[in-house]
């Protein structure tokens, strides 16, 4: 169900503050948004997720603008291309979580390890190419690494994921981290075996009703 517009501020408060409490944002860190009339509702810039109220959400639309005295995340650019380019996506959350943070200065894409790898929407979760934070070239490389992917790691930064809303994004964000934390300790162990291509296809045909109600 799409939420009413009015609710929107503090959905997205509340989705940014449970960020902090699963573990994936501390502080300033990480950012979340979900999509509104005309363009999206985002977490400010440098304010401290845990502390956020529906007042504190900054609306952008299309072209980037906010308004006067309101300053959105410096991420904003991302969420913006990220709605445009994906017309499903309802809401997105960005954070810097241990396991995804380590993976991501690692430079590593989390390859066919797992089954649920597949939540993600394909064979691997892409690490995208390290760019300078809140610039439009980070946002071309984010882009490029979802082609087919709801989530992506970010090189020497973080983890990106989006969703039909912000339940989902956050689920999705949260199923990355804990995935990224037992590709680093299989990687301590020697390494995975690998699934197939046709074992992950199988995965992958599976999770496309996963968790629907009849």
């Amino acid at each position: 169900m799409t939420p009413n517009p009015s609710d929107l501020p503090a959905l997205v408060a509340v989705y940014a503050r449970r960020s902090v409490e699963v573990g994936l944002n501390q502080g300033a860190s990480g950012n979340v948004s979900a999509r509104s009339p005309g363009g999206f509702l985002i977490t400010p810039s440098g304010r401290d997720m845990s502390t956020l109220a529906a007042a504190d959400m900054v609306p952008v639309d299309l072209d980037g603008a906010a308004p006067e005295g309101m300053q959105p995340s410096s991420e904003w650019r991302f969420h913006r291309d990220i709605y445009a380019a994906f017309a499903e996506a309802g809401a997105i959350v960005h954070a810097h979580s241990p396991f995804a943070v380590a993976l991501a200065c690692l430079r590593r894409d989390l390859p066919a390890f797992h089954y649920m790898v597949a939540m993600a929407g394909g064979a691997d979760i892409r690490c995208a190419r390290y760019a300078t934070f809140g610039t439009q070239a980070l946002s071309d490389a984010v882009l490029q690494a979802l082609q087919g992917r709801r989530a992506c790691l970010m090189a020497n930064h973080g983890l990106l994921a989006w969703g039909g809303n912000l339940a989902d994004a956050l689920a999705l964000a949260v199923e990355v981290e804990a995935l990224s934390g037992q590709y680093l300790r299989c990687l301590q162990a020697g390494g995975p075996v690998l699934l197939s291509g046709a074992e992950m296809d199988e995965a992958i045909e599976r999770f496309r009703d996963y968790g629907r109600r009849p």
